[in-house]
């Protein structure tokens, strides 16, 4: 396993080049950057642009990977570069960016279904939306992955679905049954599956035989009236997520795995404001998650519970305290690095092989 990070939280990177990041990232001790799609690496898939790209990525001994962005028809006009980089021809787009990928040797490529929205509650994500279901939403992805799959072959690549806000693992099984595991596989982020009422641990059991890439986060999760509150912590061994059993699942299916963090950036100095209420306890929520099974549901909210206890006891802060505490550019940073050691150190101890982190870090 490798450890590296997601190029699009990669704090002090805002305004650096693919190359520079690539450096920059590894000066931190990190051994690749996921760049969420081949158009951060080239906007206008310039050949020339990308080849450099992975020429420092190699001459680095870095890792390189990259995605195509939303494959759900009723979400990706949001990113219309989608659409834009086919010449408002969207399959055409696909192609153009895959055969990019391909050229340069990525052929792991992360796609999703949708995007966070700037909502409070149930309508924070694609799911519940009131103009189309989300069964539907489902559906006419199935049918662009299907339109994208002879290509995929073609190219040697997988498409592999993020387990992102609006999703559970239950759905993205059934999407890899339905077109393919040997086109489609995951991007494991091990704190998103929790937003849709999962336990991290169950989940990478069920997703790990498929999982390709990963994005690696720790949580808070504390119990509140309205339902649970959520919200992304660096993975420093501080948060809900038992990174041991995680870890131990994923190295089970794919020793060659790479771990990218999905680091915070800080806004204004300090970390986000109030958390995400995951609302739980809501019948149209229940109602719109029929896979939970009651093992599911039992271990989500005793994963909860023990964080709610380690907040009342003392042994955790609770995101008031986390809020008023500094977090700026030069702490998000720390704690990329320190994230980093973490997950280097339980790679040792549970015997995983990894390549060694530069020792002058």
């Amino acid at each position: 396993m490798r450890i590296g990070v997601d190029g699009k939280y990669l704090p002090g990177g805002h305004n650096l080049s693919p190359v520079e990041k690539l450096e920059y990232a590894h000066s931190l001790g990190l051994e690749g950057v996921f760049f969420r799609t081949i158009l951060h690496i080239s906007p206008n898939l310039d050949r020339a642009e990308i080849q450099a790209v992975q020429r420092k990525a190699q001459e680095l001994g870095m890792y390189l990977e990259a995605g195509l962005g939303r494959v759900n028809p009723y979400t990706n006009p949001e990113t219309p570069e989608l659409r834009a980089i086919g010449s408002g021809d969207v399959l055409l787009g696909f192609r153009r960016m895959m055969e990019a990928a391909a050229e340069a040797g990525i052929r792991e490529l992360w796609v999703s279904t949708g995007g966070a929205k700037p909502y409070k509650g149930m309508f924070a994500t694609d799911r519940f939306r009131t103009d189309v279901t989300w069964e539907e939403q489902l559906e006419a992805t199935e049918r662009l992955l299907l339109k994208l799959k002879p290509l995929a072959i073609d190219l040697g690549l997988h498409l592999n679905m993020e387990t992102h806000e609006e999703i559970t693992s239950y759905e993205i099984v059934r999407l890899i049954e339905a077109v393919g595991a040997d086109v489609m596989g995951v991007v494991f982020d091990t704190a998103n599956v929790m937003i849709r009422g999962e336990h991290p641990v169950l989940a990478a059991r069920r997703l790990a035989p498929y999982v390709r890439q990963t994005h690696i986060k720790d949580a808070y999760l504390e119990l509140t009236d309205g339902g649970v509150y959520q919200r992304a912590m660096p993975c420093k061994g501080e948060g809900a997520i038992d990174f041991c059993e995680v870890l131990k699942e994923l190295n089970r299916y794919n020793p060659e795995l790479t771990l990218s963090f999905e680091a915070q950036v800080p806004h204004g100095g300090r970390t986000p404001g109030e958390p995400m209420v995951i609302e739980v306890y809501d019948p149209q929520w229940i109602q719109g998650h029929p896979d939970l099974t009651r093992e599911d549901l039992a271990a989500y909210y005793e994963l909860a519970r023990n964080y709610s206890e380690r907040i009342r006891s003392g042994q955790a802060k609770g995101w008031r305290a986390l809020n008023a505490e500094r977090f700026e550019e030069e702490e998000a940073v720390q704690a990329v690095i320190a994230s980093r050691r973490y997950l280097d150190g339980l790679c040792r101890e549970l015997g995983i092989q990894r390549e060694q982190a530069p020792s002058h870090v």
